[in-house]
């Protein structure tokens, strides 16, 4: 199983999301910065942006297609200041999980 997969997803207020991983790792992510940018601007409703989930591949998101998503390693990396190459020293690893 893939650390990096998101387990649980919480809003916190408009743009602001708890979140909680496989490893353990948690806490709170800011993602005002995003908001009024393309797809995001639908946050601006708050009902919108309480409707979040974890879709089976382990993406963030709201709506009931593909309305928004965001990544689980980005949001990890968001979290935690890690880069791509600290969660997967050789590239090919996730593959092999």
């Amino acid at each position: 199983m893939d650390a990096v997969r998101v387990v649980e997803v919480e809003p916190r207020g408009l743009y602001r999301l708890w979140l909680r991983f496989a490893d353990g790792v948690e806490g709170e992510v800011d993602l005002s910065r995003w908001a009024s940018k393309g797809v995001f601007s639908a946050w601006s409703d708050p009902a919108f942006f309480r409707n979040v989930s974890i879709r089976d591949y382990g993406a963030v998101a709201w709506g009931d297609g593909d309305d928004v998503e965001l990544s689980q390693h980005g949001l990890y990396m968001d979290l935690t200041g890690k880069s791509l190459k600290d969660l997967y020293p050789k590239p090919w690893q996730p593959l092999l999980d």
